[in-house]
């Protein structure tokens, strides 16, 4: 009872974040969340609890599929491509890792996103509300 109290009240927590927040927040978000999914899918493989390892990495696959489909390739060139192809390597990782029960390939894939996520909290403020108005130019034309 407890534990699902604590769950819910976290949901809130991320419902009310995602409510007010601008699209870098969200894929801060979106990674950390990613992150914690594998975090716990790798637990469930070392532990052998492979009847709850399904449910966080289809959650970690649906997240890293999502950054890699809102990849804008015009504006970010080659950033961009690279990403869509790291993308596309953890979610191979992640397919392999369900099949085969290894949790070092999970550890792969959170050894890879975990400089991504880092490269993307440190972009100063400067530059997101620069990306962002740069953004609603575009899609006001």
């Amino acid at each position: 009872m407890y534990k699902k109290g604590i769950n819910q009240y976290r949901q809130v927590g991320i419902k009310d974040q995602v409510a007010t927040a601008d699209p870098h927040k969200i894929t801060q978000l979106l990674m950390q969340s990613a992150l914690e999914n594998l975090a716990i899918a790798k637990g469930c493989m070392t532990r052998k609890d492979l009847a709850n390892k399904a449910k966080p990495i289809a959650k970690a696959t649906a997240i890293i599929t999502s950054l890699r489909n809102t990849l804008n390739y015009e504006a970010g060139g080659e950033i961009s491509e690279s990403l869509s192809d790291l993308y596309i390597f953890m979610l191979e990782k992640l397919s392999e890792a369900s099949i085969t029960n290894n949790p070092q390939q999970i550890a792969d894939v959170i050894e890879i996103m975990l400089p991504i996520k880092s490269a993307w909290d440190q972009i100063p403020e400067s530059a997101k509300q620069e990306a962002y108005q740069q953004q609603r130019s575009v899609n006001a034309v």
